[in-house]
């Protein structure tokens, strides 16, 4: 398929949004189930996966992977390609300017033959086996703590992580799955996203309820 896209001034390509058609959990484990690295389905559908029953629509799929990791996944995943996304623009990895890209924004969208964008990769930083929270290097977790499994075999990101990063935004959606999913977590997972909130958010209108 041609890309009409055009290069913006300011560099990239111009992101047409319109152009989502999200893959499923189980379609993106189906692909990568030969993967290594470790990876999970991150965002809301994570929380889905966490309390077993989906809650609302998702317009896109989120995974995330520690950045070492990205090349093996990109491999699995072939014919697809895959765009740097950052800033509203995007930066297709064959192309000049992507790896500069690379290295300024963690976003990286599927793109398969057709032009439809599949799923959005996070690349992580970590060290070794420790994934390390970009909004906070100094929290830091073991990435078998980080990827939890569903009864079927489906990986996806614990839920008080993918709370912690919800917390920023606070769009209806983020609210509305931290109010959902809060009922479902337990002392320990109350008490780290208690602890990393206060870190990353300190004050954040959500520490009380978290602590309560």
């Amino acid at each position: 398929m041609d890309d009409p896209d055009v290069t913006s001034p300011s560099g990239g390509l111009t992101v047409d949004v319109d152009r989502w058609a999200a893959w499923e959990p189980e379609q993106a484990a189906a692909l990568l189930a030969g993967v290594d690295a470790p990876w999970g389905i991150a965002g809301g559908w994570a929380l889905d996966l966490y309390v077993g029953r989906r809650r609302r629509d998702h317009e896109d799929l989120e995974i995330a992977v520690p950045l070492a990791g990205f090349s093996e996944l990109r491999d699995a995943l072939r014919p697809n390609e895959f765009d740097v996304i950052g800033d509203g623009r995007r930066w297709p990895l064959d192309r000049p300017g992507a790896a500069e890209a690379m290295a300024q924004h963690h976003q990286t969208w599927l793109r398969d033959p057709d032009g439809a964008y599949r799923l959005d990769v996070f690349r992580e930083p970590h060290d070794g086996d420790t994934w390390i929270c970009r909004r906070n290097p100094s929290i830091r977790v073991p990435y078998d703590a980080v990827v939890e499994r569903t009864e079927g075999g489906i990986p996806f990101v614990a839920p008080e992580i993918v709370l912690l990063f919800k917390a920023k935004a606070l769009r209806d959606k983020d609210r509305s799955d931290f109010d959902e999913v809060l009922p479902e977590l337990g002392a320990g997972r109350r008490a780290w996203l208690s602890i990393a909130l206060e870190q990353v958010h300190p004050g954040h209108e959500w520490l009380e309820r978290v602590r309560g």
